[in-house]
């Protein structure tokens, strides 16, 4: 085969594909709505099922489902008949995927799914067939062929049913209002379950750690400070332990340059006043966007009274891997 029938095979594929999911978007109307009422009214889970390819995407929509607020797990239905049907449970909706729609292993469950009074959703690509009709609500997924040349393998079918199980998955998002903070909760281990649930005071130096000398402090103080804590800098207060600016390496350059006394100099004399300084509950994702804006590499962090509690340094978070 040539690299031209390559390309063409594959450019064809993309393109059937592409005006199957098209087709989807009329067909989505008061059966859709229906089907996500049915979801939303349920106070157990979505059991999703479906044999062959079609188990397979129903993987997928149901991992879809439980990360967007909508508890869902799957089902294989060869293994429900034989004792997995247990899993289920009269609180349950169950979401059957078939393109044909007579798949024997799915069509076996509907007697029991009846019996149980579970609603009963499907995803088919024959509104008549037995499960098409047998559902509360019917997902019309049929597509005009298969990119697959002989019309066997399901291709443009799975896509079809992937991008109406997507559509079903957003829409129920939407309708709980499920934030972005709720889908951190369900991907705690991942990128953006840390950028959106580790706060500053989750890894902020505090206590012993925190650098902070008064106003009065000679220099030699500060200095001590600075290097015993190890952060380059260090806070500096009031005799009311309100924070009045830190005191820093740059600043210590200047202060030998204009041969200040490092003996006998107050460091309040030498600090410039005001410093950027975040709250404990910002997110670390915010306080490393203040660091980039200011070009600075550690911030203090305060209470609502303005007493420095903490210090978060950039290596905090490139550890904590929010970066």
């Amino acid at each position: 085969m040539s690299t031209v029938n390559l390309t063409e095979a594959a450019r064809r594929t993309i393109r059937l594909e592409a005006e199957a999911v098209s087709l989807l978007e009329a067909r989505i109307g008061e059966t859709f709505e229906h089907a996500c009422s049915l979801i939303l009214q349920c106070t157990g889970r979505v059991i999703v099922t479906g044999m062959g390819k079609s188990g397979h995407i129903g993987r997928k929509i149901a991992a879809s489902l439980a990360s967007t607020g909508t508890p869902s797990f799957f089902v294989h239905p060869g293994e429900a008949s034989h004792g997995d049907l247990g899993m289920i449970t009269d609180k349950d909706v169950v979401l059957a995927l078939s393109n044909s729609g007579s798949t024997a292993e799915v069509i076996t469950l509907l007697p029991l799914i009846k019996r149980m009074g579970i609603p009963l959703i499907s995803m088919t690509g024959n509104p008549d067939s037995v499960l098409g009709t047998a559902s509360d609500a019917h997902l019309d997924v049929s597509v005009p062929s298969e990119a697959c040349p002989l019309g066997l393998a399901p291709t443009t079918s799975t896509t079809a049913t992937l991008a109406m199980g997507d559509a079903l998955a957003i829409a129920l998002l939407e309708a709980r209002g499920f934030t972005a903070e709720d889908f951190a909760f369900s991907h705690p281990g991942g990128a953006l379950g840390r950028k959106l649930l580790l706060k500053v005071k989750d890894i902020m130096h505090s206590g012993s750690e925190l650098p902070r000398v008064e106003e009065t402090a000679q220099l030699k103080h500060a200095l001590l400070e600075m290097t015993t804590k190890g952060f380059g800098m260090t806070t500096v207060v009031n005799s009311s332990g309100e924070i009045l600016g830190v005191f820093t390496d740059g600043d210590l350059r200047r202060a030998v340059d204009q041969d200040v006394d490092i003996n006998h100099s107050q460091v309040g004399q030498l600090i410039r006043h005001g410093c950027k300084a975040v709250q404990p509950e910002l997110l670390a994702a915010e306080a490393l966007k203040v660091m980039e804006d200011f070009k600075i590499t550690a911030l203090v962090v305060e209470d609502s009274s303005h007493h420095p509690i903490g210090v978060l340094h950039m290596h905090d978070i490139l550890r904590a891997g929010v970066m």
